[in-house]
């Protein structure tokens, strides 16, 4: 994090990045001293309400966060940046979204957890647009105009108050990552399930370690103290209750819960019940240390493609395994009317044979179990998603796969990312096509 007197003081210059976040009331114009280099701009946790009409100075800028911040409306000096295809303005009071305040470059706009009731139709008209954040925000509907983004990857539109997800939503040819969860379209999670779910008590958990962070919660390395039975060694995930880039954490839960028991989800153990300050949160298997991720999550630069390491790389048997179990998985929630919604390498953890496990459901959806158009289509665009992760585990395979059988396999990672959403297979059909190669 940088300070404002360094800025002042003239020791940034050339700096690509600039952070600062220091209870800022007025954008600082020393910044501008910076335009020859200035690319990245975190303004994030200020109490800012606008930004300067000359902006567009910055002629470098490709990215500008300023989440946390006291705007009421998106400024309209963005749309004046030639460079800028990055906007975040999460968790702030805006309410209205001039379309003339979207960069014509536009390909990421986060504006999640805000008050916004409509969106402009110019936001249409950004073609390059590439991922859409619009979780927990006031929308009733989505621009029509939306239909013409055909490169639009990601949108999370979970807990706003849509009555219906569009027609031609289901239709964008590059649609593969959809969060819609807690909307009053939205199917509800299955009663009987989360009823059925055992309920632990807090008193009988000892928290050890911390073992990781998201966006929804942290989840601990714990001891479990059964009725007269030995302690057992678990992972406690305690939600944070707050309104997340992909939706509600209790969404999430509730998800969790519903997906029920198979080989490649992590299994469920029970939700808690009576943690001092109300907190909710599940008991789940640890998993073994041998596992961890497959991925890195995208970059600013690579937008919605995982970062992999630059060694990554896996012999045919194990790669096919990684794809074979997260298919078989993927079926299985559809069948209990889930979409994942993050189907991504950087939610796998699996470990040197190929094991693997899907985890993080913080943009898990509901919907019908009845075969319809719509269902076949939500999880039609998840299969894209499986497509792109086999497309990236093609390409990092370093031996045991013989070229007939690549071109077999690249023919049905192009039939996954084919633009007709309908015709693309569904995962029981993927499930048997891989089983020809896995045995």
């Amino acid at each position: 994090m940088h300070t404002l007197a360094q800025l002042r003081a003239g020791q940034l210059s050339g700096i690509t990045r600039l952070d600062l976040s220091c209870g800022l009331t007025e954008f600082p114009r020393e910044i501008f001293a910076l335009a020859d280099s200035l690319e990245v701009l975190n303004l994030s946790g200020n109490a800012l309400r606008s930004l300067p009409d000359d902006l567009y100075r910055l002629t470098r800028l490709r990215v500008i966060f300023c989440s946390d911040n006291l705007f009421t409306e998106l400024p309209e000096c963005l749309g004046q940046c030639a460079a800028l295809t990055m906007v975040g303005f999460k968790a702030n009071k805006i309410e209205t979204v001039p379309g003339a305040s979207l960069p014509t470059l536009l390909q990421w706009l986060i504006l999640t957890d805000n008050r916004i009731r409509e969106l402009p139709s110019e936001l249409g008209e950004r073609p390059h647009l590439q991922k859409l954040m619009l979780s927990g925000n006031r929308l009733q509907r989505l621009p029509e105009t939306l239909r013409q983004c055909h490169r639009l990857e990601l949108i999370r539109v979970a807990a706003n108050r849509l009555t219906e997800l569009p027609n031609w939503l289901l239709t964008l040819p590059s649609l593969s990552w959809l969060a819609y969860a807690g909307n009053p379209l939205e199917t509800e999670a299955d009663a009987a399930a989360l009823d059925a779910t055992p309920v632990i008590a807090w008193s009988t958990l000892s928290l050890q370690a911390q073992l990781g962070e998201g966006a929804s919660g942290v989840i601990y390395r714990a001891a479990w103290q059964r009725p007269d039975q030995p302690v057992a060694e678990v992972a406690v995930k305690l939600y944070k209750g707050e309104m997340t880039s992909d939706g509600s954490p209790l969404h999430e839960m509730n998800a969790c819960i519903t997906a029920g028991l198979h080989a490649n989800l992590i299994r469920v153990e029970g939700r808690i019940a009576g943690h001092p300050e109300g907190q909710a949160g599940l008991v789940m298997e640890l998993i073994d240390p041998s596992f961890g991720n497959l991925a890195g999550l995208p970059s600013l630069a690579s937008c919605t493609r995982d970062a992999y390491a630059n060694d990554a790389s896996f012999g045919a048997e194990v790669a096919l395994r990684i794809a074979s179990g997260i298919a078989s998985v993927a079926e299985h929630l559809h069948r209990q009317g889930i979409t994942h919604g993050d189907l991504y390498g950087h939610n796998i953890m699996c470990n040197e044979r190929g094991d693997c496990l899907l985890g993080d459901f913080g943009a898990a959806s509901f919907h019908a179990t009845a075969d319809s158009l719509e269902s076949r289509a939500l999880q039609r665009i998840e299969v894209r998603a499986f497509g792109v992760l086999l497309g990236e585990l093609l390409g990092r395979i370093d031996s045991g796969l013989s070229d007939v059988a690549r071109v077999r396999l690249e023919a049905l990672q192009q039939r996954c990312c084919q633009p007709d959403v309908l015709a693309r297979p569904g995962f029981g059909e993927i499930e048997r096509e891989l089983a020809a190669f896995t045995g």
